[in-house]
């Protein structure tokens, strides 16, 4: 089994690459939706938070009120790292499980936004990396999900760097092109990956 890390920046198209990954036959193992398992309605994760942050970063359905959580804690590092230590144990733990059972000639794809943040690298065989320039980022994020700059930089600065991100790769993927140099970028990457070492 190659396991590999994706991480890239918010904006950064790191989504984008992992379908295109899952389409040439990796298994793909998503942190955000994992993230998003952990903290559902009647999970321990989710009565953390509350206990930690108050009943306010809920709902009136009941379930976590992602925005609010976010103002909060991208703006507060020391939030920022409780509400970490609630969540990446428990997504930590899923993944895990679900890693076990990948056959033994498998690509798996650990697609995690803050890989580089929480030191993982060492936990994958190669680690790949999208990259964008930071208006790109903004411009994306700003269309395709509606958040105001002030609040994208924020995340933005919450992460680390591009240079951070690109010094802890073994491949770097640039996503600054059309979605059809992406196509051909990713289908060379998948080679490089499926190649015998």
């Amino acid at each position: 089994m190659l396991r590999v890390g994706l991480t890239g920046g918010i904006g950064s198209g790191k989504s984008a690459v992992a379908e295109r990954l899952a389409r040439h036959g990796a298994l793909v193992v998503d942190a955000d939706r994992i993230a998003r398992e952990v903290v559902e309605p009647g999970t321990s994760g989710l009565e953390e938070i509350v206990a930690e942050f108050g009943t306010e970063m809920l709902t009136e359905d009941g379930s976590l009120d992602r925005p609010c959580l976010g103002e909060v804690v991208f703006s507060d590092s020391a939030k920022l790292a409780k509400l970490n230590a609630i969540v990446h144990p428990r997504v930590g733990k899923r993944t895990e499980e679900l890693m076990a059972r990948a056959s033994a000639d498998a690509v798996v794809v650990y697609d995690v936004p803050l890989l580089v943040e929480n030191g993982l690298g060492g936990l994958y065989d190669v680690v790949v990396v999208v990259d964008v320039p930071e208006d790109q980022q903004v411009a994306r994020v700003a269309e395709n999900r509606g958040m105001d700059e002030d609040q994208i930089r924020a995340r933005i600065k919450a992460q680390a760097t591009r240079d951070q991100r690109r010094a802890a790769a073994d491949i770097v993927i640039d996503n600054s092109g059309t979605p059809e140099e992406l196509d051909t970028k990713v289908a060379e990457v998948w080679e490089r990956l499926r190649a015998p070492t």
